[in-house]
């Protein structure tokens, strides 16, 4: 369904997310359209492991060491953005954030896709996140896909740093301190 260019939600380590192709500029125009999200947001994505990180991302240096560290877990690395990925997705950006969640279904389903794919939460904009596929029915009676695979825990969602400069800067605060991130290895 996602390389067709469909929309599915799927369970993460915290919350049910919205799977599409970030590739494909008309699924991240339907993915905006039935979330009612503002394109000027960009998209996060979710790999299956580091290597497929990088066919969507530049690690540079700083992002290697945090991925090594953190994944698979809830910190979002911002690097620059392989220009694969559809420019909606970037909101005109030239970064993107990705994250390897701690949860089987979500890195199974990036594997199957054979690319990174978007991990936006599964919910209207502005409204409560789900963490249940019928959370998700309820919120999203548009949606074309679901992967029912139980409640998630919820909680703080993934903490977001830029590391596509030398230096790694906060831009969310979230399930991992920003203290913990800067005293990872060097």
């Amino acid at each position: 369904m996602i390389r067709d260019g469909l929309v599915v939600a799927y369970p993460t380590d915290t919350l049910y997310g919205l799977a599409v192709d970030p590739r494909n500029a008309a699924a991240v125009a339907r993915l905006y359209e039935l979330k009612g999200r503002v394109e000027s947001a960009a998209l996060t994505l979710i790999a299956a492991d580091t290597g497929q990180a990088r066919t969507a991302g530049q690690m540079t240096v700083a992002a290697e060491r945090l991925a090594a560290r953190w994944w698979p877990g809830p910190l979002t690395i911002v690097v620059p953005a392989q220009a694969s990925l559809a420019r909606a997705a970037l909101a005109g950006g030239s970064t993107v954030g990705i994250r390897v969640p701690d949860h089987r279904v979500a890195i199974a389903l990036a594997r199957a896709a054979g690319f990174c794919i978007t991990a936006t939460s599964a919910n209207r904009s502005g409204a409560a996140a789900a963490t249940t596929a019928e959370a998700v029915l309820e919120a999203l009676p548009g949606i074309d896909g679901i992967v029912d695979a139980g409640a998630c825990r919820g909680g703080a969602p993934s903490t977001i740093v830029n590391a596509a400069d030398r230096d790694v800067t906060l831009i969310r605060a979230g399930a991992v301190p920003w203290e913990r991130v800067l005293e990872s290895p060097e």
